[in-house]
C-alpha cells in the first residue's frame, strides 16, 4: 500500500523471516561464527538461545541458504511432536522410506550417516523452538548424537530456542544432554538507538528505498524505547507507522506517529522514574562535622584513641562524615529541627578556610611524618 508513496519496491518491515533482510549485529556475527565452527569441526551439539523476535529463525534460514550443496540439512520448526511423530518427521526429512519400526529407522539412518561421513559430507539436524520439545523427545535427540566415528560426530545437531531453553537443559533428567552441548551462544537484541537506526536503514535499502531518512531521529529513538531493541517489535512499529504516515500524506514519520502506533499495540516504553530527588539536608554544620571527626580520631592536640594493638582506632563517625560531605548542599527548611533535644542554630555556613582550620586543630590531617599539616 505505502511502498510506492515512500519510493519502495516492496514492504521492508514484514514479519516473515526473510534472509535477505538479515542485519548483522556483533551478536549475530558471533552466533554465525559458532555455527560455522561447530558444523565444520563436527562438534556435535550446539545450543542457540535468544529472546522472542531477535531474529533466530531468520539467521537459521540465512545459514541454510548458504551452506554448500553437499551439506544435508533436516529442519524441524514445530517442536510439539511425540516421539513416534518425531521419528516419522525425521525419516521424511532424510528421505528414509524402508522402515516399519524405530529400530528399522535407526538402522537406515545409521547407514545414511555413515555413508555420508565416509565421503567427508556433513549432515545437520536443526530444531527450531527447541524449548518446546518434551523431555522424552530431547532424550531421543541426545541418543541421535551417538551416531559418531572414533574422531567426530556423524550428525551435527543445532537446538535454537527462547531463553527458556537454558532452563530446559538444566533439568536434572536431561543432565546427559546438557553435558553434550559443545557450543552455546546467545542472540541479543539491538543494544542502542544507533544500532536501531542502522537496522531500519538497512531494511529500507534492501526494499529499494532511495532515501533512508523516512523516520525522523525522534521517531527512531521512540521506536528503540518501545521495542527494547527487539527486531520483530521494530518491524511491527515501523510497518504500521508507515501505513499511518501514508494515510496522512506524511513523507517523514514523526515521533508522534510512532507513539500513536505504540499506544494502539500496547507497547509504550516502560515507565521510568525521571523525577530527581533532592539530597537530604546535612544534620551537622561544618564546624560540628569537624568536631565529630576530631572526637572519633583524636583530641584537639592530635592524641588519637588507641585500640588493643596500639594503632589509632577509626570511628564510624569519620565514615558518616565523608558520606555527609559528599552530599550536595541543600537549603534547610525554615522551621527548627530538633536533634537530641537541642535546636539547630541558624549560623552562617562555614567557609572552606574555616573548615580547613578546624581540621588542622583537630589533628585529622597529617603528613607522612605524622605531623599535622
Amino acid at each position: 500500500m505505502y511502498a510506492e508513496f515512500y519510493g519502495l519496491k516492496e514492504m521492508p518491515f514484514a514479519l516473515t523471516p526473510d534472509p535477505r533482510y538479515i542485519y548483522f549485529t556483533p551478536s549475530h556475527t558471533e552466533v554465525m561464527a559458532n555455527l560455522h565452527y561447530g558444523i565444520e569441526s563436527g562438534k556435535g551439539l550446539i545450543a542457540v538461545t535468544g529472546e522472542v523476535g531477535t531474529g533466530k529463525t531468520t539467521m537459521l534460514r540465512w545459514v541454510m541458504q548458504r551452506l554448500d550443496r553437499t551439506v544435508l540439512v533436516a529442519y524441524i520448526f514445530n517442536p510439539r511432536l511425540s516421539v513416534p511423530e518425531f521419528y516419522q518427521h525425521l525419516a521424511r526429512l532424510f528421505d528414509i522410506q524402508n522402515w516399519e519400526s524405530k529400530s528399522d529407522l535407526l538402522i537406515e539412518l545409521g547407514k545414511v550417516l555413515d555413508s555420508r561421513h565416509s565421503r567427508g559430507l556433513r549432515t545437520v539436524l536443526i530444531i527450531d523452538e527447541a524449548h518446546g520439545l518434551s523431555t522424552s523427545v530431547l532424550e531421543e535427540v541426545r541418543l541421535l548424537g551417538n551416531f559418531e566415528s572414533d574422531t567426530s560426530k556423524q550428525l551435527q545437531i543445532v537446538l535454537t530456542g527462547q531463553p527458556e531453553l537454558r532452563a530446559v537443559l538444566n533439568n536434572p533428567d536431561l543432565r546427559q544432554l546438557k553435558q553434550r552441548v559443545a557450543l552455546r551462544c546467545d542472540v541479543k537484541a539491538l543494544p542502542n538507538v544507533e544500532e536501531t537506526a542502522q537496522y531500519i536503514s538497512s531494511r529500507l535499502k534492501v526494499a529499494g528505498a532511495q532515501r533512508t531518512d523516512i523516520f525522523s531521529p525522534g521517531a527512531v529513538d521512540y521506536i528503540f524505547r518501545c521495542s527494547e531493541g527487539i527486531p520483530r517489535n521494530i518491524n511491527n512499529l515501523c510497518d504500521n507507522a508507515l501505513l499511518n504516515g501514508f494515510a496522512a500524506g506524511e513523507q517523514i514519520i514523526s515521533r508522534a506517529a510512532v507513539q500513536e502506533v505504540a499506544e494502539t499495540f500496547d507497547v509504550l516504553p516502560r515507565a521510568q522514574n525521571l523525577e530527581e530527588r533532592e539530597a537530604p539536608a546535612r544534620i551537622f554544620p561544618a564546624a560540628g562535622r569537624a568536631e565529630l571527626w576530631a572526637a572519633g580520631n583524636g583530641d584537639a592536640n592530635g592524641n588519637g584513641h588507641r585500640n588493643g594493638n596500639g594503632s589509632a582506632s577509626t570511628s564510624k563517625s569519620a565514615d558518616i562524615l565523608s558520606m555527609d560531605r559528599a552530599r550536595p548542599a541543600v537549603t534547610a527548611p525554615p522551621s527548627d529541627i530538633v536533634f537530641n533535644e537541642y535546636p539547630r542554630s541558624n549560623e552562617s555556613p562555614t567557609t572552606i578556610e574555616e573548615l580547613g582550620a578546624a581540621f588542622s586543630r583537630s589533628g585529622l590531617v597529617r603528613g607522612n611524618n605524622g605531623q599535622s599539616l
